[in-house]
């Protein structure tokens, strides 16, 4: 069953010819960019048959599509996490849908924890690579070739030109940002301060509950991709606070406007 297709069927009618160039998915707290758009038609997940509807706090469950700094968008209001109980198929259904609706590249963000004391709560982190730790992969299973090969290169999980692009608009903003590896695992619960030291061992540079099967649905499907995170929390062990969802919500809420306009010039950038 292709949830794909499906959802393109109920969505493309509603369009009229509005054709998005970008798909964006927005994190935890960071939803106030939804406000930015100048919205042309909103589709809830429930509409979508086979869709996983968001049970997250600060997730509506919506596509928005419409304008943002004139460049036409479709922004997943709210994302999907496999810790919610959603499929593979699930998963990469809004991704796929993104796709079938026009959309050649996909902004992704997150709130994340950080795994060194020297990146701080409202540091911005363009993503450069991934480790998954989820403890899946979610083109296990028939390969649909519609979409993808059978065996996906993740060389260039994260575009090299988009994310020169986020440099070079950055530095013009004046606005901090530097590069990191993130490391994404299944949660919901938070990460142990030995898993901290372990995922920093390995080459990680932030922590989360999402993305990285996102970027791989998406690379799967043709789609260029480029990540930037907003670090909510010091993880557990590098700070004497103890982690906890409201103050990643906090934390992004404060320094979603940061983000907001830096995504702002980036699009207009292009």
């Amino acid at each position: 069953m292709d949830l794909a297709k499906q959802a393109e069927a109920v969505i493309l009618p509603q369009l009229k010819g509005f054709k998005p160039e970008w798909g964006m998915i927005l994190g935890s707290g960071l939803s106030g960019l939804i406000d930015r758009i100048d919205a042309v038609v909103r589709v809830s997940y429930r509409d979508c048959p086979g869709f996983f509807q968001s049970t997250v706090a600060g997730h509506k469950g919506e596509f928005v599509f419409g304008y943002l700094e004139g460049v036409a968008i479709c922004c997943m209001n709210g994302r999907v996490h496999l810790y919610e109980g959603a499929s593979r198929e699930q998963l990469v259904a809004p991704i796929r849908t993104m796709k079938r609706l026009g959309c050649k590249q996909m902004l992704l963000t997150n709130a994340t924890g950080s795994l060194n004391k020297d990146v701080l709560p409202g540091s911005l982190v363009l993503i450069q690579d991934q480790i998954n730790l989820s403890g899946i992969n979610v083109l296990v299973g028939e390969n649909n070739p519609e979409y993808g090969p059978r065996f996906q290169g993740m060389e260039h999980a994260y575009d090299p030109e988009l994310r020169a692009l986020f440099h070079k608009v950055a530095a013009e903003l004046k606005i901090e940002i530097r590069d990191g590896v993130y490391v994404g695992v299944m949660g919901p619960s938070y990460e142990s301060p030995a898993e901290i030291r372990l995922f920093g061992s390995m080459g990680g540079d932030i922590v989360g509950m999402s993305t990285v099967n996102e970027v791989i649905a998406a690379r799967h499907c043709g789609l260029k991709v480029v990540g930037l995170s907003l670090v909510s929390n010091l993880g557990a062990g590098l700070s004497a606070n103890l982690v906890n969802h409201e103050e990643v919500v906090t934390v992004a809420n404060a320094a979603g406007s940061k983000m907001a306009r830096l995504i702002e010039r980036f699009l207009t950038s292009l």
